[in-house]
């Protein structure tokens, strides 16, 4: 796969930074659609099948953070069902953004993949859970976009390997560049990753993404410049919100410049079409050197 330097995609990732509340959802999808965004995304489980009865009883880590008695609790609350993620899509397309969402389980999968939105992500730690993802390579028609965060190279290859069983690798599998983290340090964003997924797997998936987990905007530039399309960050109102992705997400306005700076960068990467640009001929005739 050749590095084609199209319009990036920004995915605003909004996820459970809702609070669980489907108006500040809809707040979301309109901050997002009015910073430049392109998809406002969301996530989708059923706790009940994705976590173990120790792992739904017991506390959550930050109590700070909790929305529930127990873990369990917490991620029910925070749930919208299919009828409502259905408002959310059709209230996102009404304002000209796109709608997408992760899902985490078979049952989520079998229902955000009946909305059938252009793309679904699948979250790091269900990138081995393949019987989710039959779920989404044999009754989904859309793309499957999967984050690389805590997998080895081997579960990589494996992940690949799922998809290429049906020959639906090369043109539906987005891989993306990340690190599991909330926030990350620079240390750790690891950016050349974006470009061993392009050594390793370029010729048998579709594209590479990059999800970040950083804080300002700086780094998405560089993962757009060494060739990931899809730049998804975490999105909230407000980062002082209660909620464990809200200190590691962008605020509308860091957004916004996200947006514009990703547009310019854009703009810039291309080789020059002339010698002598037309811009430059003013310049020449006033400036260049002239030997005596």
């Amino acid at each position: 796969m050749k590095k084609q330097y199209r319009q990036p995609i920004v995915i605003a990732e909004i996820g459970c930074n809702h609070k669980g509340d489907i108006n500040i959802a809809k707040e979301l999808i309109d901050l997002a659609k009015s910073a430049g965004s392109d998809y406002a995304k969301f996530q989708k489980r059923n706790p009940r099948e994705l976590l173990t009865d120790q792992q739904y009883n017991q506390p959550h880590k930050v109590p700070y953070n909790a929305y529930g008695e127990s873990y369990g609790a917490h991620r029910e609350f925070l749930e919208f069902d299919l009828a409502q993620h259905a408002e959310l899509k059709a209230y996102a397309e009404a304002k000209g953004i796109g709608y997408a969402s992760s899902v985490w389980d078979r049952t989520s999968a079998i229902e955000i993949a009946s909305l059938q939105p252009d793309f679904i992500k699948i979250p790091s730690a269900c990138n081995n859970h393949f019987e989710m993802l039959s779920v989404l390579r044999d009754d989904y028609k859309g793309l499957i976009h999967a984050s690389l965060g805590m997998t080895s190279h081997k579960e990589e290859i494996d992940l690949i390997s799922f998809f290429e069983e049906k020959n639906m690798a090369k043109d539906r599998l987005v891989l993306y560049s990340c690190t599991s983290g909330y926030p990350v340090a620079f240390d750790d964003v690891c950016l050349l990753e974006i470009n061993r997924l392009f050594d390793n797997y370029g010729d048998r998936i579709a594209e590479v993404g990059f999800s970040g987990h950083h804080l300002g905007i700086a780094i998405d530039i560089a993962a757009y410049t060494l060739g990931a399309s899809y730049i998804e960050r975490h999105f909230t109102k407000d980062r002082t919100w209660k909620g464990t992705d809200h200190a590691a997400s962008l605020e509308p306005s860091g957004l916004s410049k996200l947006v514009r700076n990703l547009s310019a960068t854009h703009k810039a990467l291309k080789s020059k079409p002339d010698e002598i640009l037309a811009i430059e001929v003013e310049q020449r005739e006033k400036l260049k050197y002239r030997p005596h």
